[in-house]
């Protein structure tokens, strides 16, 4: 009967083993939930499924309309004075998402002022842009925006060529290789390995940036 006793003083109860598993479950857990957390980039990106071999590592981020939209918004309202022939002011920039074509569309309202014309104009510009990676600075980044269309009234017409010229001159100044979100190192990295973004691909709702391991 004693030795039954000193036995299970040793060992301890089978209700303290249990009690000591639960506590070391939900400490494993926890300290997971720290890792994760900590790998986690702390904007509002919308982080979907991890990656297989590194499970604290997202395998792609998801930009939402509003957050391109905000990163955008950011370079507005712009002015510039063309060479002392046009004076333009660009405002109330606007975002569409062109899956079709895997770009991002940006419109603006346009005022323009020029000793050529009678009175100032006002009138509307959209263009396009790709996107892609920046390794240099972790960004994602606007590239070669080219102007799609543009509207004005007929007192323009005669200068329409001069004016698409300009426009196309203002905003490769004011968007090309302008980054609309730029990663920390800390969120490309983990138990030593690095990660990059890998293919872009713009959704009807967002942009979906992969996320690799980058290779040597």
């Amino acid at each position: 009967m004693k030795q039954g006793i000193r036995s299970e003083a040793r060992h301890g109860s089978p209700s303290e083993h249990g009690v000591r598993r639960r506590r070391t479950v939900i400490g494993l857990a926890a300290l997971a939930g720290l890792l994760a957390s900590a790998a986690m980039p702390r904007v509002g990106l919308r982080v979907v499924r991890a990656s297989p071999m590194f499970p604290f590592i997202p395998n792609h981020y998801t930009f939402s309309h509003d957050q391109v939209f905000g990163a955008i918004a950011r370079k507005f309202p712009y002015h510039r004075a063309m060479a002392q022939v046009f004076d333009l002011a660009l405002t109330n920039p606007g975002v569409a998402f062109e899956p079709e074509a895997n770009r991002v569309a940006v419109s603006a309202d346009v005022a323009l002022t020029s000793p050529f014309l009678n009175a100032p104009v006002h009138g509307s510009l959209t263009l396009n842009t790709q996107l892609v990676y920046d390794p240099q600075t972790l960004s994602i980044q606007l590239e070669r925006p080219a102007v799609e269309r543009t509207e004005f009234g007929p007192s323009a017409d005669a200068y329409k060529p001069q004016i698409d010229a300009a426009l196309t001159a203002a905003t490769q100044q004011l968007l090309d290789h302008y980054p609309i979100y730029t990663f920390k190192p800390e969120q490309l990295t983990f138990a030593g390995a690095q990660f990059e973004p890998g293919a872009i691909t713009v959704l009807k709702d967002g942009i979906k940036v992969e996320i690799v391991q980058r290779t040597p």
